[in-house]
């Protein structure tokens, strides 16, 4: 039962069906009543975090309060059940919603479908960590975009449609699993030709890639 309800779950991640997406950087305030789209969205990113476990519904009722609280003991916020300015801010840096998850689906397939699960994983964890790192754009859309970040946006393949597998290897980076033991970087020691990139710190090797700091 646990495995379908994940297979349902990744189905409507990639299938993209069930609402549009709140503006990204909306901090509109959030409360117990509160309804539309903006609760929609912080009910996905709550559910991608295995914090709240309703149906989404656009409506800000006493099981999405307690998943906000949750996650606002969780990231050391204020635990009132309120989404405000700060709670927006977390949210963004430690979960992804409907678009953002596609995008981060787009990038491990298009980067790593031919690795190891692990590996894939790991690609969409050097993603996390851009994002909340103080050296890269604070958005998933700013850290994919960024000009020469990846090879895959560089000569198109980011544009092939993710399978499911990829899907899942983006929950589980959001989720916080992360093999590459903190990493910014990874690179295919076969075919790297930047002296830079070796001269990085080097973590751990999964598949063909290299991680690094």
């Amino acid at each position: 039962m646990k495995r379908l309800r994940m297979l349902i779950f990744l189905c409507l991640l990639a299938a993209g069906a069930m609402a549009a997406d709140a503006p990204a950087h909306a901090d509109v305030l959030l409360k117990h009543g509160s309804s539309g789209d903006y609760v929609w969205d912080i009910q996905y990113r709550l559910k991608t975090l295995s914090l709240f476990d309703q149906e989404m519904t656009g409506y800000f009722g006493p099981h999405t309060r307690q998943a906000v609280v949750n996650f606002q003991r969780k990231y050391g916020l204020p635990a009132d059940g309120v989404v405000g300015p700060a709670t927006w801010r977390a949210l963004r840096k430690y979960s992804l919603n409907k678009s953002e998850m596609d995008i981060m689906a787009r990038v491990i397939y298009s980067e790593a479908r031919g690795e190891p699960y692990k590996g894939q994983v790991a690609v969409g964890a050097v993603v996390m960590n851009r994002i909340r790192s103080a050296q890269f754009p604070d958005t998933i859309r700013g850290v994919v975009f960024q000009p020469g970040a990846f090879t895959a946006v560089a000569d198109g393949q980011y544009w092939l449609t993710p399978n499911t597998t990829a899907y899942k290897a983006a929950l589980d980076a959001v989720r916080g699993w992360d093999p590459t033991y903190g990493a910014l970087y990874y690179f295919n020691p076969k075919t790297a030709t930047s002296k830079w990139i070796w001269s990085r710190q080097q973590t751990v090797t999964i598949g063909n890639h290299i991680f690094a700091r």
